[in-house]
C-alpha cells in the first residue's frame, strides 16, 4: 500500500443551459458531466427534489455510494488477510439528508451489506471485521456525521 497525500481530479461540467443560463431558478437544468481521465463520465444532475434529472446521479448518491464502496473495499482486504473467502457482498446502503431554508446537511449513512462467505469460514470474525473497515474507511473517516453498518453474514459452500 502507498502511504501518502493522493490526490484526485475530476471534472464536472454543467450541460444545463436551455438557452438563457441562470436567468432564473427555474429558467436552466441541473444537469452536468463529471469525468475524471480516461473514466466512463458520469451524467449527473441534482436530485428531482430539487429541479434534477431523476435518471442521473445526483451528488447525494455519490456520497452515499462512496460510502458503500469505500467500506466494501476495505472490508474485502481485510477477509482476505484474514483467510475468509468472501463469495458475495452486496449493500443496500441508505443515506438521510436533513434540508432547511438554512442549511441542509446528511444527518447518517446506514449500510447494510449481505455477505456470503464459504461455508467453513470464520463467520463471526467475518462480522467483526465490518468494525475494523468502517475505522478503516477514507470516507467513513472525512465525513461529520455517522455512518452505521448492519452486516448480515451467511455462509455457502464454494
Amino acid at each position: 500500500m502507498a502511504y501518502g497525500e493522493h490526490k484526485y481530479k475530476v471534472s464536472v461540467r454543467w450541460t444545463g443551459n436551455r438557452g438563457s443560463g441562470t436567468s432564473g431558478y427555474r429558467d436552466y437544468g441541473r444537469d452536468h458531466v463529471i469525468a475524471a481521465g480516461n473514466k466512463p463520465d458520469i451524467a449527473g444532475s441534482s436530485d428531482a427534489a430539487f429541479l434534477g434529472d431523476a435518471g442521473r446521479w445526483n451528488p447525494e448518491d455519490l456520497l452515499v455510494a462512496s460510502a458503500s464502496a469505500c467500506h466494501k473495499l476495505w472490508y474485502l482486504h481485510l477477509c482476505a488477510d484474514a483467510g475468509i473467502v468472501v463469495l458475495e457482498y452486496r449493500d443496500e446502503a441508505e443515506g438521510t439528508m436533513l434540508d432547511s431554508p438554512e442549511q441542509g446537511r446528511f444527518s447518517e449513512i446506514v449500510l447494510r451489506p449481505r455477505v456470503v462467505i464459504r461455508a467453513g469460514g470464520d463467520a463471526e470474525l467475518a462480522k467483526r471485521l465490518h468494525h475494523v473497515a468502517h475505522e478503516k474507511c477514507y470516507i467513513a473517516n472525512s465525513v461529520n456525521f455517522p455512518i452505521a453498518c448492519e452486516p448480515v453474514i451467511e455462509t455457502r459452500a464454494g
